[in-house]
Formats: C-alpha cells, sequence, structure tokens
C-alpha cells in the first residue's frame, strides 16, 4: 500500500469515528507508542499519518475506547485501561468491535487483522470469526452493540456483524 492509499484510509477511518462520537485529530505523535502513529489522549485518538503503519490499528484503537463509559472516557491517555474490567476482555471486545467497524466501512478486514498484529494470531482471529466463534460478541451484546444470530432473532434485529450502537453508554 503506498502512503497516498494509507493516508487516505486513515482519512476515512477518522471520519467515520468522528461520526460515531470519538475525538479524532492529527498531530505529531512520539515514536514509543503502543501502535506506531496512534496516541490515545483524552478519551480520543490523535494519527501521526507519516507514522502510522497500519490504518486499521486505528479501528482496534477505537474499538477500545468505544467501550469505556462516556463518563471516564475522556479521561483516558496513554494506554486504555477501564477501571474494574479485565483486559484481555476489553482486547476480544474490541477485535469483534473493529471487525465489524471494518465490514461496515467496507474494508478488508486483512486491513485490521494485518499480518504484523494480533502476536501473529490474524489469521486464526479472521478463521474464528468467520466460522461463527467471534469471542467478544457477548461484551457487545451486554452492551446492546452487536448480538449472536438468536438473540438478533429473539429481538427481531441483524445480527453481529451489524452494529446497533457503536460506543458504551
Amino acid at each position: 500500500m503506498t502512503v497516498s492509499e494509507n493516508d487516505s484510509r486513515s482519512r476515512s477511518i477518522a471520519g467515520f469515528l468522528r461520526d460515531i462520537g470519538l475525538t479524532i485529530s492529527f498531530g505529531e505523535v512520539a515514536d514509543d507508542t503502543f501502535l506506531p502513529g496512534i496516541l490515545v489522549k483524552d478519551g480520543g485518538l490523535v494519527i501521526d499519518e507519516a507514522k502510522l503503519l497500519y490504518p486499521g490499528d486505528l479501528l482496534h484503537e477505537a474499538g477500545h475506547l468505544a467501550f469505556a463509559p462516556a463518563a471516564i472516557r475522556p479521561t483516558i491517555s496513554g494506554e486504555v485501561v477501564l477501571p474494574g474490567v479485565n483486559a484481555a476482555v476489553v482486547e476480544v471486545q474490541a477485535i469483534a468491535w473493529s471487525y465489524a467497524a471494518a465490514v461496515f466501512l467496507g474494508i478488508d478486514p486483512a486491513v485490521v487483522f494485518h499480518k504484523d498484529g494480533y502476536h501473529g494470531r490474524s489469521e486464526s482471529i479472521l478463521f474464528n470469526i468467520a466460522i461463527g466463534n467471534i469471542l467478544g460478541l457477548p461484551g457487545l451484546s451486554q452492551h446492546g452493540m452487536a448480538y449472536s444470530p438468536l438473540r438478533a432473532a429473539e429481538l427481531g434485529v441483524d445480527p453481529f456483524p451489524v452494529m446497533h450502537k457503536w460506543l458504551a453508554d
């Protein structure tokens, strides 16, 4: 992918994230962030397009912020840590959320689950989602964001990956 394709995709993703209510800005980001070119600051994302290696990483980081209660989201900077919530639980929820966001945006999920991410487990994540083994789905359901096929049928709504809301209350 060329730099201009990367920038175009990151701008498209940034627009979506703004539309759902997250604060997004562009600016210089230090070299020591968890994901290159992305800084979590005051509950939003600062994007440094010159350092951003994978635009799909924006969706994953946004997925972490999506589960933060609205009242505490603005207090989050650096690593996304939610008080009283197991980080591994938020991680699998962010995976499911970012997959749904990629599908919604018409982006190949492999852009989010790229070969250099997820400790070499990207293919496994995509395979599990393809066969309906979506580990983060219970959390999405708990927050009223998305539902399993069975629960969606009970509610009369579309199932995952359709999202019924993007942010926790």
